[in-house]
């Protein structure tokens, strides 16, 4: 037996022999602190987000591809950057440098960024109008006499 697997073999031996005394099967605290960590709020609402991000994926994806780019390929001439290449050998099963793949990936992400930042915005804006404006700054409330005017106050009283 190799070393790294004896001694994997060895540490494997001394958690179930711990597992064993504590009175418990090997997987129950790992089974115990995944429950825990699942039943945590953040993890619901970080599964929930990622879910509705997978959609709105999707749906940017179908907008940038089926409206923007071609609106962007009217200002260009019709160039599809994707097509842009530097072919590095004669050779046909060579590889090539495909920067116009890359810049359609840059122009993607600067869309849907767009996108994103004006999402954020809307939601922003109806979420300050439902809760809305903000109730007027109380007055403040008169504030008390200064050490000064105490102690002014405290020698005009001594001196009658």
């Amino acid at each position: 037996m190799p070393p790294q697997e004896s001694i994997f073999f060895a540490a494997t031996m001394l958690n179930t022999a711990a597992a064993q005394r504590r009175g418990s099967k090997r997987g129950d605290s790992m089974l115990k602190e995944f429950r825990n960590f699942i039943a945590k709020g953040n993890v619901m609402d970080m599964a929930v987000g990622i879910i509705i991000g997978a959609a709105f994926t999707a749906i940017v994806s179908s907008l940038v591809a089926d409206l923007i780019n071609p609106i962007i390929s009217l200002f260009t001439g019709g160039i599809d950057f994707s097509n842009l290449m530097v072919v590095l050998s004669d050779d046909p099963d060579a590889g090539a440098f495909k920067y116009g793949s890359f810049i359609m990936a840059v122009i993607n992400f600067l869309i849907v960024a767009w996108v994103v930042f004006i999402l954020v915005k809307m939601v922003n804006k109806v979420k300050d109008a439902a809760t809305g404006p903000e109730e007027a700054a109380a007055p403040e409330a008169p504030k008390g006499p200064t050490q000064e005017e105490l102690l002014a106050e405290i020698r005009d009283l001594l001196k009658k």
